[in-house]
């Protein structure tokens, strides 16, 4: 049996991210790391890297290595084309300039979101525009496409580990042809090495981590499609989620409301705002259980509405 409506001092805490109340203690105990630093040199062959506090720090510094003029442009590219985008990339991209959704003659840079782990398509055609690249794989650490162009064709990368790791802090900026400011510039060196260690424990564990955010989001598919919805993105081959994304398409669901109502039961959730969508967590610290209990919240805010 699951509680739903809980007294609200006693919520459940559902992340988007896998990081739980437990990884505190977990990660605290920890031994220092530094494996994680040769996944890296290995992995970026050569490329300039660092470590930031947040993913917003590392899209910061990568605007700031740009040069941009206030009145520039920064044109936003995202998986779907859907008009929908973070605050957390605006407002970083309005401390130095303007940011458009398609090419206009001051654009100066080119964002490209791949959206909660779905690759854009036709990165490698976005050189023919001659202008710098900012890819964000803030949710597509692991996330791969069919011509192994994820996270390499951008002068600028951006990684945000909360994302795929039970961390509550850091990011990464990769850099190619651009210099960067040194991790010990702009990075406390405890929370530094306390990013390493954690990181250093989980790279290790790709697989499995690949492996159960893949499964979970099969459970969840098969479970939300018994209540007639369906999903938003189908799984290709390579890709890592970052959420369940589900359609909510004709069903007279307020969805300002459903998320006030996952919330209230502890689920961080959203809109997918621009279209009839919502999407729930999906990383691999959920048990299934956990995604059980996701499946009644929602059978529940239907039950309401009938």
């Amino acid at each position: 049996m699951y509680i739903i409506n809980p007294d609200p001092y006693s919520l459940p805490s559902y992340r988007i991210g896998p990081f739980t109340t437990r990884d505190v203690t977990v990660n605290n105990l920890l031994p220092p790391g530094q494996i994680i630093d040769g996944y890296f040199n290995s992995r970026f062959n050569g490329r300039q890297y660092v470590f930031t506090r947040n993913g917003r720090a590392a899209i910061n510094q990568a605007l700031s290595r740009l040069d941009l003029k206030a009145e520039d442009v920064v044109t936003i590219l995202t998986t779907t084309g859907n008009y929908y985008i973070s605050g957390c990339v605006t407002r970083e991209i309005e401390k130095c300039c303007k940011w458009s959704r398609i090419f206009v003659p001051e654009t100066r840079a080119i964002f490209v979101n791949h959206e909660f782990g779905y690759p854009y398509p036709g990165l490698a055609g976005l050189k023919r525009h001659n202008l710098p690249i900012i890819e964000d794989c803030a949710g597509a650490f692991f996330s791969e496409d069919r011509d192994n162009t994820i996270g390499k064709v951008g002068d600028f990368v951006i990684y945000s580990f909360p994302k795929m790791f039970p961390l509550q802090v850091g990011g990464l900026l990769v850099s190619k042809g651009y210099p960067v400011v040194n991790s010990a510039a702009n990075l406390e060196p405890e929370i530094l090495q306390y990013i390493k260690n954690v990181l250093s424990e989980y790279i290790g564990k790709r697989d499995l981590i690949v492996k159960k955010r893949i499964h979970n989001y099969h459970i969840l598919k098969d479970m939300f499609l018994s209540l007639g919805f369906r999903e938003r993105f189908s799984l290709d081959e390579g890709v890592v989620p970052g959420v369940f994304m589900f359609r909510t398409d004709n069903s007279g669901i307020d969805l300002p409301e459903l998320k006030k109502y996952f919330w209230a039961n502890g689920i961080q959730s959203s809109v997918f705002y621009g279209e009839e969508a919502f999407f729930i967590p999906v990383h691999q610290s959920l048990t299934e259980s956990d995604l059980e209990f996701f499946y009644e919240v929602l059978r529940s805010f239907l039950q309401r509405i009938e």
